[in-house]
This record gives C-alpha cells, sequence and structure tokens, in this order.
C-alpha cells in the first residue's frame, strides 16, 4: 500500500483535453511577470550568458516555465526541475557527467555514475540500468540545487556535458565530447504563499519533493505535445494519530485512518472552475480495479480552484457528496470545501494537493509555494516507511519534544506538520 498511495495521474482527464487552450492563455501571463505570487519574472533572463557555436549531438530543455527556490521544512532553499535530453544521431550516446554550473562557469552540483543513472528516466518515466541514450532516444534528468541562503543562490544556471557521443553529423561511432548548453532561470519570481489545505496536527507530507525516487517526482507525462510534470511539488497529506498511526484497527476500514472524514480548506481566495463529486469511496488495501478507472474519474471526487494571475489549486480523492461548493461560487482562503476521502486512483484515504499553471489537472505545469504559517514537528524516518507494508507501523517516532513555529516554508517530503 505505501508505494501507491498517490494520485496515479497516468491517462489525460476530459477536463484537461477541454482546458487546453485556457492553460496555453494562461501560460502567456507567466511572462508578463507579477512579484511575489509565484509569477515569474525576466530578470534573471537578462544575466544569461551568451554560449559558443558548437555541434551537440545531445541536445537539452527543461521540462515547464522558469522556476524559484522554496524554503523548505529542512531550513534550506530549494529548486528542483527536470531535463529531457535528446540524442538527435545515429551513433549511441553515453552521458558521463552532467554538471550544473553559474554563470561564470563555477560548478554547481554533478552527477556521474550511480547517482546520474539513478536520476535518469525513459521518456515513459520508467528508470534505467545505465546511462546509455540509444540512438533517436532521450531520457529525463531529476535536478535539483539546495542551499543554505538566497544569498548563495544563482540567478541563472547552465548545463555542462560530458559524454560519448557523435563528433560530427557524419560519425556512426561515438567519441569523448564536452560542452555547455542550456542556460536556465531559477530565479523567476517569489514563492506564491497560501493557507493550509488543512486543519489540526498530526499531518504527513507524503510524496512530497524534492528527491527523485518518489511518485510525484517522476509522474511527467506526455500531454499537448510536451512532456510535463504537473505533480512536482504535490503532496499526498495524511495523518497521524495521537499516538503515532496512521490507521488504529482494521485497516480495510476507511473510518478507521486518522485523517478520513477531515475538512478540506480552500488555501487562498479564488474561484471554484471544476469539480466531481459522484464517486463512492475505494476500500483501502489495495487500488481499484484498472479497467473501472477512465479519464474522469481518475483523480477521484476534486476541486479545482483559480487564484487568479495563472495561479490554479487541485485538490483530489474527496469523499462522495461532502463538496460545499460548485463551479462559479467564489471562496475564501479558510473556507471549508470537502471532506477527505479515498476515491478515485486511491488505495489509501489521504488529500493529494498541489498548486499548477494552468487550469488542466495534468496539462499545467507543478508551481512550488510556501505555506504561511504552522507548526513542524519533525519527520518520519524514511527507513521505517520503507519497511512497512500496510502502515499500520507506528510512525510517531520522528516527532520533535516541543514542535517549532515555522512560517513561510514548504513542507518537504516526510515532514510531520501541525496546522492552526
Amino acid at each position: 500500500m505505501r508505494r501507491i498511495l498517490v494520485v496515479t495521474l497516468f491517462v489525460m482527464c476530459a477536463s484537461a483535453l477541454a482546458s487546453a487552450q485556457r492553460g496555453d492563455a494562461n501560460r502567456q501571463k507567466l511572462k508578463q511577470g507579477n512579484k511575489g505570487t509565484g509569477r515569474p519574472t525576466a530578470t534573471a533572463a537578462r544575466q544569461t550568458p551568451q554560449i559558443a557555436d558548437a555541434f551537440t549531438p545531445v541536445v537539452a530543455r527543461v521540462l515547464g516555465p522558469p522556476t524559484f527556490f522554496v524554503r523548505g521544512t529542512d531550513g534550506k532553499y530549494h529548486v528542483a526541475y527536470d531535463v529531457e535530453f535528446q540524442n538527435t544521431r545515429r551513433a549511441p550516446a553515453t552521458l558521463l557527467q552532467v554538471q550544473v554550473v553559474d554563470t561564470r562557469n563555477r560548478g554547481l552540483v554533478s552527477f556521474s555514475g550511480d547517482e546520474l543513472v539513478k536520476r535518469l528516466r525513459t521518456l515513459d518515466a520508467r528508470p534505467v540500468k545505465d546511462a546509455r541514450i540509444e540512438p533517436n532516444g532521450g531520457r529525463v534528468l531529476f535536478i535539483e540545487l539546495t542551499y543554505d541562503s538566497l544569498d548563495q543562490a544563482p540567478k541563472v544556471v547552465l548545463h555542462r556535458l560530458d559524454l560519448m557521443g557523435a563528433g560530427s553529423p557524419a560519425d556512426a561511432s561515438p567519441s569523448r565530447l564536452d560542452y555547455l548548453i542550456l542556460p536556465y532561470n531559477v530565479a523567476a519570481a517569489k514563492p506564491f504563499t497560501i493557507g493550509p489545505p488543512l486543519a489540526g496536527k498530526g499531518w504527513v507530507a507524503v510524496n512530497g519533493c524534492c528527491a527523485p525516487g518518489f511518485p510525484h517526482r517522476s509522474s511527467f507525462l506526455p500531454l499537448n505535445g510536451m512532456l510535463i510534470n504537473g505533480q512536482r511539488f504535490a503532496i499526498d497529506w495524511m495523518r497521524l494519530s495521537n499516538d503515532g498511526h496512521f490507521v488504529v484497527g482494521d485497516p480495510s476500514r476507511n473510518e478507521n485512518w486518522a485523517n478520513y472524514g477531515a475538512d478540506i480548506l480552500a488555501v487562498a481566495d479564488g474561484t471554484v472552475i471544476e469539480t466531481l463529486d459522484t464517486l463512492d469511496d475505494n476500500k483501502p488495501g489495495a487500488l481499484p480495479d484498472p479497467r473501472t478507472i477512465n479519464v474522469k474519474n481518475v483523480d477521484g471526487n476534486h476541486i479545482v480552484l483559480d487564484f487568479g494571475n495563472g495561479l490554479y489549486g487541485f485538490y483530489a480523492h474527496l469523499k462522495r457528496g461532502s463538496q460545499k461548493v460548485r463551479v462559479g461560487d467564489h471562496v475564501r482562503k479558510g473556507d471549508k470545501l470537502a471532506l477527505l476521502g479515498n476515491t478515485g486512483n486511491s488505495s489509501a484515504p489521504h488529500l493529494h494537493f498541489h498548486l499548477m499553471d494552468g487550469p488542466s489537472v495534468l496539462g499545467s505545469s507543478g508551481v512550488p509555494y510556501v505555506i504561511e504559517g504552522f507548526e513542524y514537528d519533525g519527520q518520519i524516518p524514511i527507513d521505517l516507511f520503507d519497511k512497512s507494508e500496510d502502515l499500520t507501523e507506528k510512525f510517531g517516532v520522528g516527532r520533535l519534544a516541543v514542535p517549532q513555529q515555522r512560517k513561510r516554508e514548504y513542507p518537504l517530503s516526510w515532514a510531520i506538520i501541525n496546522f492552526p
């Protein structure tokens, strides 16, 4: 069960198709900028250096618009993005090292060997055994940078490739190459600050950002003619009981889970633009029959809010009959929207929440954010989570003796959070 507690969005929602054109229009707004609301500006782009012309058999692009650093619950500043590499030649290519550098060509972080392979995926998001890219093939690399302060963080990064590949257009066999490509703006805006999506103590940020290997970080999909990672900053919120258990009693009953039926809250003022409230809860312990999952119900009962300025919020797996809003309703931050359930492609009660840059749940890029205020109450040890097969273990061992007050931070994976 622990490996499938996630909104597994492997197919395009009907709503995503219907709103694709609106999503394109909203992405145009990103170019305009809006300081302090999570919208990129052009300041860092003006600092991008010129790169000398060179033959580059492996080309690259970043999945998604420019991004920015957010302060995590570890007290550090994080930026996460994904790079798609394409081998354009008939000769096979092998990535030996990918180095992220600043505009002065100073190394920031590098990936090689097993660490590089661990971060690579095929274009259909499958893990790989090595760093080879077949002729005319592609790979995606997960990258994140972490700094103690924003003063240390770069504004623009570039990417230096050390690889084996075609040295010229006519080469059919690879040779050793080294070149610099792909300037990318990592200081595009300031984070959008939201209120909490839930209330009360003991909420755990399951499957959150930023390390690769967890479901949300690696759930990119080919949509609207491009690879999109809408869930990069998504969190599956689950709750611990007072004694540190996700579930007390029979785990096959939704009512025995500590989070089931919790109030879901609006994280900001906005307008309801999409809802679904017709699906019954699943029985915990397994995902529903794949034959019953389609483009309309993969998210379960859900709500999409439009916060304005091209920013949207997505709430999934809600309890049937619990929604208090309809399409067109205006909500205020803190308003109750629905109750937490276990609907759609879900194996246990949880709230899937993320921000995105368009109204299409799957066809929009995930946007980083911070939560205005909460208590940080420690971390669930990841090795404990990995050993549990049914989530009936006691997970509260990582709680702090005294919770810490935090402001404007993003809850990293496995953080235990107390909301007001």
